[in-house]
């Protein structure tokens, strides 16, 4: 049966949401989880690996799978995953119920991270690249909700109550999914398991994955480790530390939500100059800031600067890969949340030896790799679609 644009565009931006109240969820409550619990720093530690590796282990699936099969009753899955993850969570009285838990949520979260940007890609036969902007927007009200709604609870409600009906909502898109139809699978005959292997040797199609290796890698650093550094390059409390990290994911929300409109009248190519030059000049403000309020602006140009990068480079990917779109962004969100995990272990490496405050130049660093490899990239974009 045909589908409704707009209606499957709605699905992606719940889903969406749903994986940005994923991403986030863990760290929002492992400090009550390491009390409930009663384990320590190294232990609470591997438990927070097993969210990304989740994700992981769902980004390398849904590919060929939604190729496939389409991705109807993929989403549905991995959404009832998600709940099943978030209940358990809740709920768990045993340690490895909790692991296995928070595993689910991974791997569904990261099925639905990808299966949603493929799906917009597939339904925009134009503007790929601004419409994954707009859906990009919903991650950031999930991840910024998740916190929001802990904060505005956890005076009335113990967080297992609270984790328990964020749980139970997750069966509104479940029946959205359920009652909606879905563009029909682009391989129907065969899981394309040769030709996805094909992919792996299209070298614009890797590049564009290790453009966004770094672009994955420098999110999960100023997420992960903004805290520690302002708290101890500037001395701000944590509680001002945590704020700052909103500040980031609402420059990177709000700038989203502009580039919607921003892309459908300028080329992808500036637009992703344009944010990586105001990254640039975040990751100095941040260097040089010696007061909250500097560091705070440093934050927010980050996240604006970060903005374009997911959404345009996966425009790319559907455009170049239509006939494989999932698979080829299987294979590029695989290798971006490598590179999330690899420059997240660099900072943690360099920051043991000789100090948090080198988190800056890991980003400069980062930043420039990645505009010298992204401008070798575009070229080659350019001779290949010359091509088509």
């Amino acid at each position: 049966m045909a589908y409704r644009k707009k209606l499957v565009f709605a699905a992606a931006c719940l889903g969406m949401l749903l994986f940005g109240i994923v991403l986030i969820s863990l760290g929002s409550i492992l400090p009550a989880i390491t009390d409930k619990f009663s384990i320590d720093k190294i232990t609470a530690g591997s438990l927070a690996a097993l969210l990304p590796f989740g994700i992981l282990a769902g980004s390398l699936v849904f590919g060929p799978i939604v190729d496939r099969y389409g991705y109807k009753n993929l989403l549905i899955v991995c959404a009832f995953l998600v709940l099943l993850g978030l209940q358990g969570i809740a709920y768990s009285e045993s340690f490895f119920l909790l692991q296995v838990s928070i595993f689910l949520i991974g791997f569904g979260g990261g099925v639905i991270n990808g299966g949603t940007n493929a799906l917009v890609a597939d339904i925009s036969t134009e503007g790929k690249g601004a419409n994954l902007s707009l859906l990009g927007v919903f991650f950031g009200i999930g991840a910024l909700g998740m916190p929001a709604i802990l904060a505005a609870l956890s005076q009335s409600f113990n967080y297992d109550t609270i984790i328990s009906w964020i749980g139970w909502a997750v069966i509104i898109p479940i029946a959205f999914f359920m009652i909606i139809n879905f563009p029909v699978p682009k391989q129907p005959q065969e899981m394309p398991i040769k030709q996805g292997a094909g992919l792996l040797k299209e070298p614009v199609l890797l590049m564009l994955g290790f453009v966004l290796f770094f672009e994955s890698g420098m999110e999960g650093i100023v997420n992960n480790w903004t805290t520690t550094y302002l708290i101890n390059t500037i001395n701000t409390n944590p509680e001002e530390a945590l704020y700052a990290l909103s500040y980031f994911v609402a420059g990177m929300t709000i700038t989203r939500l502009l580039l919607g409109a921003i892309l459908k009248k300028v080329s992808a190519a500036k637009v992703l100059y344009t944010c990586f030059g105001i990254a640039f000049c975040g990751t100095v403000v941040l260097m040089i800031s010696s007061s909250y309020s500097v560091a705070v602006v440093g934050l927010v140009l980050l996240g604006a600067g970060f903005a374009a990068g997911f959404p345009v480079i996966l425009g790319y990917l559907g455009e170049i890969y239509s006939s494989l779109s999932g698979t080829a962004f299987s294979i590029a969100l695989v290798i971006a949340l490598i590179g999330n995990m690899s420059i997240n272990y660099l900072v943690g490496i360099v920051s043991h030896n000789f100090g948090i405050e080198h988190l800056t130049t890991i980003l400069l660093i980062s930043l420039i790799l990645m505009i010298i490899l992204l401008r070798i990239t575009l070229k080659k974009i350019s001779t290949k679609r010359s091509l088509l």
